[in-house]
């Protein structure tokens, strides 16, 4: 049995780490929709992005995609343009991930694969398919 005592939270490069791997995994022609994307892990979302998306806690936000990926003409990028880019609040990932019966892995691909698809109008099922195949 593992020393529960001496275990500590993950800490923003672990959920780096795990979101970078789980990036890995996807499917070639998924991580094409928006390639060369950034991945930032933060504790929680800025309160400009909070006011944005109508949040009331800052756990209201597990991830968020910002950018413009090949289906949306972004192959070349703009003068002045940011680079595609997915943010994962780790704080409430870590409060989602201990009120449910899933591993951390599994939640932060969940929340990478619906934040990217989300952005370019994939469905549930479609994006099912895909965090299927990265397993």
């Amino acid at each position: 049995m593992t020393n529960l005592a001496d275990l500590q939270a993950p800490s923003l490069d672990d959920l780096e780490a795990l979101a970078q791997d789980a990036y890995a995994r996807l499917p070639e022609e998924f991580r094409r929709l928006c390639e060369g994307v950034v991945i930032r892990v933060e504790d929680f979302p800025d309160d400009e992005t909070m006011n944005e998306m109508g949040c009331e806690t800052p756990f209201d936000l597990l991830g968020l995609f910002r950018g413009v990926g090949l289906a949306q003409g972004g192959g070349m990028m703009q003068t002045g343009q940011f680079p595609n880019m997915v943010w994962l609040y780790r704080r409430p990932i870590l409060d989602y991930w201990a009120e449910h019966e899933e591993s951390l892995g599994h939640i932060v691909t969940h929340v990478l694969v619906h934040e990217i698809g989300h952005h370019f109008g994939l469905s549930d099922e479609d994006m099912e398919a895909i965090e299927a195949s990265a397993g």
